[in-house]
This record gives C-alpha cells, sequence and structure tokens, in this order.
C-alpha cells in the first residue's frame, strides 16, 4: 500500500462534494454537551442519539442533576440511543471524573488548551478512545481533528490509504496527519455520506461512485468475473474488515 499524496485526498474530497452538495458543518455546541453527544451516539442512528440527547437534556436541567440521578433514572432518559445501561454508566463516570478535576462539571478551559492537550485530556476520560476525542475537537472545538467512524475506516481501506486489517486506533493515527487540515472536517462528512449511500459495506454501488477510477477494491468488483480476486467471484461480495456506523459520530 502506498499512501496517497496530497493531490489525490483533495481531490476524493472534490469529487463528493460535487456529488453531495455544499459542506455544512453541525451545530456547536458546549464541549461537555458534545462529550455527551458523542457517546450517546455509539451504536445508533443520528435519529435516535438526537432524541436520547434532547431527552436527557430535558429531564435533567444540569449536569450535575445526571451525574446525581440514580443510574436507572438517567439510562429510562436515554433508552431510545440504545444500550442504555451502559451509556449512563459511562456518562455518570465522564462526568464525575470531570468534576473530581475541575471543581465542576465544565470543558470549557479546553478551549484555551492546545491540540495535543485537549486531546489527550479527552482521551483520560473513562471510556474515550480517539474517535470520541476527534469528534469532540472537530464539532466543539473547532479544530483540526479528522474523525474516523466505520464508514470513514471503510472508505479508506477500499480507496487503498489504509491496510485492510488497520485497527480504528492505528487509523486515527494514520489519517489525520495524511489529509490536509484544511479539509479535514469536510472530508470526515464526505466520507461518512459517501460509505452510507454508495461504498456502503454491503453491496457497494462501485457502478455509481464517482471515485472508481481512484479505487482499486471498486475497479476489482466492475471487472469480469474470471478477473476478480476469488473473493469477489460470484456468490462472494465480502466487503473489508468494519461493520457500518449508523451515526456520524460513531
Amino acid at each position: 500500500m502506498t499512501a496517497p499524496g496530497e493531490g489525490r485526498i483533495r481531490e476524493v474530497q472534490r469529487r463528493l462534494r460535487a456529488g453531495q452538495g455544499a459542506f455544512v458543518p453541525k451545530p456547536v455546541l458546549p464541549v461537555i454537551d458534545e462529550v455527551v453527544a458523542t457517546v450517546l451516539s455509539q451504536h445508533t442512528s443520528d435519529i435516535n442519539s438526537e432524541r436520547a440527547f434532547a431527552r436527557l437534556k430535558d429531564r435533567f436541567p444540569s449536569w450535575e442533576e445526571v451525574a446525581a440521578a440514580p443510574a436507572g433514572h438517567v439510562a429510562d432518559a436515554i433508552r431510545c440511543g440504545g444500550i442504555a445501561d451502559q451509556k449512563a454508566r459511562r456518562i455518570q463516570q465522564i462526568l464525575a471524573t470531570i468534576r473530581a478535576r475541575e471543581g465542576r462539571i465544565d470543558l470549557g478551559r479546553l478551549r484555551d488548551l492546545d491540540d495535543a492537550a485537549a486531546r489527550t485530556y479527552l482521551e483520560s476520560l473513562p471510556g474515550v478512545g480517539p474517535k470520541t476525542a476527534a469528534c469532540v475537537l472537530t464539532f466543539a472545538l473547532g479544530r483540526a481533528a479528522f474523525p474516523v467512524d466505520t464508514h470513514v475506516h471503510r472508505v479508506a481501506v477500499r480507496l487503498g490509504w489504509l491496510p485492510a486489517k488497520t485497527t480504528a486506533d492505528t487509523a486515527h493515527r494514520l489519517l489525520e496527519p495524511m489529509v490536509p487540515a484544511d479539509i479535514r472536517y469536510d472530508l470526515h462528512v464526505a466520507m461518512i455520506g459517501h460509505g452510507r449511500t454508495t461504498c456502503r459495506a454491503q453491496r457497494p454501488r462501485c457502478g455509481a461512485c464517482a471515485l472508481l477510477d481512484l479505487c482499486a477494491y471498486g475497479r476489482q468488483g466492475a471487472a469480469p468475473a474470471d478477473q476478480r480476486h476469488p473473493a469477489r467471484r460470484a456468490g462472494s461480495r465480502r466487503p473489508p474488515p468494519g461493520q457500518p456506523a449508523l451515526s456520524w459520530r460513531s
């Protein structure tokens, strides 16, 4: 595998954006809100995670109240977001850690830290890994991070930007410096959209893909059956490792 040059990456962003329309960033939330929203987005759809977040905020007007409530009450408020008991425990652990460190439940001071320090702080919170930290850096702090969800991961592997068996943590480490800083947020959103609609985990629509000539995986699928890799012959359309995420934060 040869890492793509900046020109190739910008061409991918240009083509995806041409097909998807103008880039629209998501509304900016307070840092702590974005942390919780990202936890809620895991393993569910945007609609369900946003509904769970709204219900949590409606049931508990402050994060202090969320931290102090019985875990079951928090889980009940976010039930529509899936795996509610696990997410409730994780959210309360994060809030308790922040309060112990900061004396209150607030992460506003992360805005005064540089990117590396803010990332280190976020990843030191219970259950917060590179993906959640990158989401918070990008969406709440306006930093040039590059969150890698399973759509982004899958598209990058198929384009040949990552080896097929690259882990999620390694994907973050490799892709972020590879992607030009000024298009990271835009390309993140574009690759998620592409992964959901065209470069799907099952039955990807390679014939309709704007990136076909840049994608070895897609060209392989478009080849005659007797020229395909054995794993791609009739009756077998196995995608590379990774399951599709349903939320753009996850």
